[in-house]
């Protein structure tokens, strides 16, 4: 009867140490080319998989790091779109992408999870003990829970301003520069094109960031000498396209001038935004202008093509592993590091500026 292939089999068939295999799966870059082909060689001839739980064992790690997201799901979305209608999951798969690349590059695999529930049984305290490191975005753990996480290995918290005197000061934090970034969207479309009515669309609930993009927003309207309204024009319960087709419309429909530009807190509202105004007849950037914030691919791909704020997500998703591989290796000790990650934006045609016909958008 065929059994499964061990690390002694391997080591035995390739003629080195139990040592010298675990290196080639660990640290590739300390086995000599020559030894490491051979022994990579022998262990697909075998059909040998190393064992992340022997290798914890061994060394007291597990090899894998954790990205924990919130999970959002869009009530008003058919089951078959509902994928495609998740803000949070568009903005989540960039993270993933930078995450995963990067612990490849360090020999690492990635345990994700998308919840909202804490507790010592939630799926988030299940992934903390199975990982060495612990990437989070902002309001998705409990803080209590993520300060019993945070005793026993390294996290780092992803999005949303450190507060002073926050609990979870002493964590490493990345996050991007969400009130510059929409101050010079807003500051463009006052500017360039001359813009005077403008209404913000932010979220019923309390997000960080998107807080912080509606005080750019103030400002780049108060240092232009327009009146600043002390909350967004409409607050919406998520950040989807239907919500965005829905606010729009609210807009619409308010008594008094429609707006001139509709200026949302995210991609996935402003692309909800564009159908709604072209179900009504009305021509984007001619008959009022859309803006989004985030970046995502689908910006580029609706039409007219989104004006937008890029955030450099997968950026976020490797810086998130070099921290947390700096920990775990001891090349980062003391003070927690805040890192601010700059972002760009993306004049096309939802604002009256995008290509010629037949250039794409970028």
């Amino acid at each position: 009867m065929n059994t499964t292939p061990t690390v002694y089999d391997v080591a035995e068939r390739s003629g080195v140490s139990i040592a010298t295999v675990s290196r080639v799966y660990r640290t590739p870059g300390s086995v000599r080319a020559s030894t490491r082909e051979r022994v990579l060689a022998v262990a697909r001839e075998l059909g040998y998989v190393p064992s992340g739980s022997a290798r914890g064992l061994a060394s007291r790690s597990t090899g894998v790091l954790g990205l924990c997201f919130p999970d959002y799901a869009d009530p008003d979305a058919a089951p078959t779109d509902a994928d495609d209608d998740d803000a949070t999951t568009l903005y989540s798969d960039q993270i993933i992408r930078g995450m995963e690349r990067a612990a490849r590059r360090h020999g690492y695999a990635l345990l994700i999870a998308a919840s909202l529930q804490g507790g010592p049984e939630s799926l988030v305290a299940k992934v903390a003990g199975r990982v060495d490191g612990f990437a989070v975005t902002a309001r998705t753990v409990p803080t209590e829970e993520l300060e019993v996480i945070s005793r026993r290995r390294p996290v780092v918290m992803l999005a949303g301003p450190r507060e002073g005197g926050d609990s979870l000061d002493h964590l490493d934090h990345i996050e991007v520069a969400n009130e510059e970034g929409q101050w010079e969207l807003t500051r463009h479309l006052i500017e360039d094109h001359g813009l005077r009515r403008l209404a913000y669309v932010g979220t019923a609930e309390q997000s960080p960031d998107v807080e912080a993009r509606f005080r750019g927003f103030r400002r780049a309207c108060r240092e232009a000498g327009l009146a600043v309204a002390a909350e967004p024009a409409l607050r919406v319960g998520m950040m989807t396209r239907a919500e965005g087709a829905r606010a729009a419309d609210a807009l619409c429909d308010r008594a008094g001038e429609r707006p001139e530009a509709f200026v949302f807190a995210n991609d996935q509202m402003a692309v909800g935004a564009l159908h709604a105004l072209e179900r009504r007849g009305l021509a984007v950037p001619g008959d009022a202008v859309v803006t989004g914030f985030d970046g995502i691919p689908l910006s580029r791909l609706v039409r007219p093509s989104l004006t937008t704020v890029r955030q450099p997500t997968v950026r976020m998703g490797e810086e998130a592993v070099e921290l947390l591989v700096r920990r775990l290796t001891g090349a980062q000790s003391g003070d927690p590091v805040s890192l601010m990650l700059p972002v760009t934006v993306a004049r096309r045609e939802s604002c009256g500026c995008g290509p010629r016909p037949g250039t794409p958008a970028r």
